[in-house]
Parts: C-alpha cells; sequence; structure tokens
C-alpha cells in the first residue's frame, strides 16, 4: 500500500496540522552501525510514538522497496556497495529519489549527507517551493574527510586546494537550504565564516535506560573467554580505516602484561578479518557488528573503559552511549571527541600516538575509574536525550525552516542572499 499526502488527517482543532517529514541520506547501513542509523532509529521510534506526523525515510539498499507501516514509510533506493566500506551504498539513481519526493510530497526534507542527495532534495523544492529544506551539516567534512584523504595522497598544498573547492560546494549546497544544523558551536561558526548564516547547534541524545550502569553483567569477561583481572577495554563501531580501529590493537600491544587488560571490539569492516589474525596472539575478542541494542548495553555496562582512536567524530554516540554506561573514555583530541569528553571523564591524547593511548589506559585503571564512570553518567543524564533532540527539531529548528519558506515565498526569492559564481550539480 502506498500512502498519499491527501491521506494525512488534519491535526486536532486548534493545534498544528500533522506534517510528512523526509529523511533523505546516503549514510545509512542495516549492519555497519553508525550515527545516522542510530538517528534514523529513534527519530522514528520518536514521532511515532509521541507526534502526530508522518515519517518518510529515503536510505540505499540493495533493491528499490517502499514498506509502509502506518505513519512510517521506508524507502530503499537500490545502489552498489561502496568500495572498500560494503556495509554502505551509495546512491547514483536520484531519478528514483526524485519520484519518490514528488509522490508524497513532504512538507520537510531533512537531508543527513553532504554529497549529490542535497541536491536532489534541492531540485525538488524548486518544483515544490513549499518545501521546506533542512540540512544536518554533522561533520565539518571538508576538513574532516577531505582535507585529510587528500593530504595523505597527494601531499599538504594539493590537499589545501581538495578542501578550499569542497568549502565552496559547501557554501553553494548549504545556502540553499531554509535551515542547517550542526553539533557545535565551532561548526557553526565556521559555516557562517562560509556564508552560511541560518544555523543552529542540535545536541544528539542517547537511549540513558537502555545505556545504563545497571545492565553490568561479572560473568561476561569469562563468557567470552577473555583472561585477566585488569581492564576490560572496549570499543563500538567500524573496524575500518576512518574509525583508526588499527590504533586499538597497536595501543593494547604497549600494555604491560602485568596489566591483565582484555579488550572487546565490536563492531564489523575492512579491517575485522586482517585485524583479528594479527591479535591472535592477545586477548581481545571479535563481537561483530551487534543489532540487538541490550546486548550492546550489556557489553559496554560490563566493561571498564571505552577507547577510540577515531579523529574525526561528528558526534560521538557511541561515546556517550559508553559514558551513560558509566565508563571512563580514552581517546584522542581531535573532532567531536574533545566535546564529549571534558575533564575528568577521561583523558585525551595526540591522534595516532597510541604509545600516549596506552599510558592514559594505565593512568585511568590507576586512578579511581569507577568514580570517573559516575562521573560520565551523571554528564549524560543532565545533557543528552533523545527526547530531548527531537523536541529542539520540531519545536525550534523545523519552524524556523517553515518560516524561511513563508518568507521566500512572500519575496519571491531563494533563501540563499547571493548566487556564487560556480557549476551548480545536477541531480
Amino acid at each position: 500500500m502506498l500512502l498519499d499526502k491527501g491521506d494525512l488527517q488534519s491535526g486536532p482543532a486548534g493545534g498544528p496540522a500533522p506534517l510528512l517529514i523526509c529523511d533523505l541520506t546516503q549514510s545509512y547501513s542495516p549492519a555497519g552501525g553508525g550515527g545516522v542509523s542510530t538517528y534514523l532509529r529513534e527519530k522514528r521510534d520518536y514521532i511515532l510514538a509521541k507526534t502526530p506526523h508522518t515519517l518518510l525515510q529515503i536510505v540505499p539498499g540493495p533493491e528499490d522497496k517502499v514498506v509502509v507501516n502506518g505513519r512510517h514509510i521506508w524507502a530503499e533506493v537500490g545502489a552498489d556497495p561502496v568500495r572498500g566500506s560494503p556495509n554502505y551504498r551509495f546512491i547514483l539513481r536520484t531519478k528514483i529519489v526524485r519520484e519518490l519526493l514528488a509522490r508524497y510530497r513532504p512538507d520537510v526534507v531533512e537531508s543527513l549527507c553532504p554529497w549529490v542527495l542535497p541536491w536532489t532534495a534541492i531540485h525538488h523544492r524548486r518544483a515544490y517551493p513549499d518545501t521546506a529544506l533542512v540540512a544536518a551539516y554533522s561533520t565539518d567534512f571538508p576538513n574532516a574527510h577531505v582535507f585529510r584523504v587528500a593530504q595523505a595522497k597527494f601531499g599538504t598544498t594539493l590537499g589545501k586546494g581538495f578542501r578550499w573547492l569542497s568549502y565552496g560546494y559547501a557554501e553553494i549546497t548549504y545556502r540553499e537550504f531554509d535551515w542547517v544544523y550542526t553539533l557545535s558551536d565551532e561548526v557553526c561558526a565556521v559555516l557562517a565564516k562560509h556564508n552560511v548564516p541560518r544555523t543552529s547547534v542540535l545536541q544528539l541524545g542517547v537511549d540513558i535506560d537502555t545505556f545504563h550502569p545497571s545492565k553490568r553483567d561479572p560473568g561476561f569477561r569469562a563468557e567470552l573467554g577473555l583472561p585477566g583481572d585488569g581492564p576490560l577495554l572496549i570499543y563500538a563501531g567500524r573496524l575500518d580505516n576512518e574509525k583508526r580501529a588499527d590504533r586499538l590493537v597497536d595501543m593494547f600491544r604497549r600494555l604491560p602484561n602485568d596489566l591483565g587488560a582484555a579488550m572487546v571490539l565490536i563492531g564489523d569492516g575492512k579491517l575485522r578479518e586482517r585485524l583479528a589474525e594479527e591479535s591472535r596472539d592477545l586477548p581481545i575478542h571479535f563481537m561483530g557488528f551487534v543489532h540487538d541494542r541490550d546486548v550492546l548495553a550489556r557489553a559496554l555496562a560490563s566493561s571498564d573503559i571505552y577507547v577510540s582512536g577515531m579523529a574525526d567524530e561528528t558526534f560521538g554516540i557511541s561515546i556517550v552511549e559508553a559514558q551513560a554506561s558509566g565508563l571512563p573514555v580514552v581517546g584522542v583530541a581531535s573532532g567531536a571527541m574533545i566535546d564529549r569528553v571534558p575533564d575528568g571523564l577521561g583523558l585525551l591524547g595526540p591522534v595516532d600516538d597510541t604509545q600516549k593511548m596506552a599510558e592514559h589506559v594505565m593512568a585511568i585503571w590507576h586512578d579511581d575509574h569507577e568514580a570517573i564512570g559516575r562521573a560520565a553518567r551523571a554528564h549524560v543524564e543532565a545533557r543528552f536525550s533523545w527526547d530531548r533532540t527531537f523536541e529542539r527539531l520540531l519545536t525550534d529548528i523545523y519552524p524556523k525552516a517553515l518560516q524561511s519558506v513563508a518568507m521566500r515565498r512572500t519575496t519571491g526569492g531563494r533563501p540563499r542572499a547571493t548566487i556564487l559564481s560556480a557549476p551548480v550539480p545536477v541531480a
């Protein structure tokens, strides 16, 4: 059954009419985890349980498919796997996306990735001007992704050139949106510098009931066959180059044997088989990707220290889930980790410095690590919840975008102030 926009019921007397909201992203994987996949799931649950709205979510999949379940419409667009990241796919058949948008005519389209699909949404809005466009600028991708990759491959000078081009693309693209949200004030400032003024900070959240210290199981370590009575380290995320998963194994080798440490790596990715082979002599357990959130919550709460070498963390949902489970964090002073791990909740060191990371693990373990974990839990309880995230999205950010639509319709202009002399992508 396909649901047309005309089938939506009007809102209660005196209240706003329900919206048809669309999430649009390349960054979805049914087996790879990731912050966007978590966001899509949590948003679906919130919309269906606590609002009258209808939610259309368009993601890549192995084939074209639309599943309607009440007020939730799940649409997969057939796409090929991303080379080197087999859990992810990349939509190039934007005509199918345009057809879905034209059929359902969402009131708000929220774009959750920077490549190709934002322009699919922009071109849809040009055909249907009443559509409000919201974008998640969840990472400063010209610097965090483009520059780092280009610098490694071509050197610093060319890396800066690619970064400059990417910022030009970002400016052209995101000035077309009615509102943009970021995950930090610093990224808002970067966008303002590049003439994207309509921005807000949106803190993402965590399920603080699922991820809780009470889920700790004293038998978890023995169940995995891990020896020792020292710290049980844990990481949850993709095991690939971007996440720097190999640094964790190198860090573990630098820990003294008499520390009695062991480590659990949760996740899948192209480095998994290689890392498992290289660490056969170490007390490291590879759990693979964990679909069940309760299983993940038990694993986190049953460990002692969360470790991550990720330099370009965008929000760090996995970090906040670990903190909610009562764990100190040992990581790197880069990306969102700086905001997620303030003084007193863990230790951060230089990127790729696995010796310093090992020293920080020992320092945390020999400190009052349980008290640090309790402080981490209190920090999350005070600041992060999905309810707060989606309340802000629906009562502040979406209304600002819809107001921008009304102003644009009144003035007959586009949301951007100027048109730059650069090519406009076609999608």
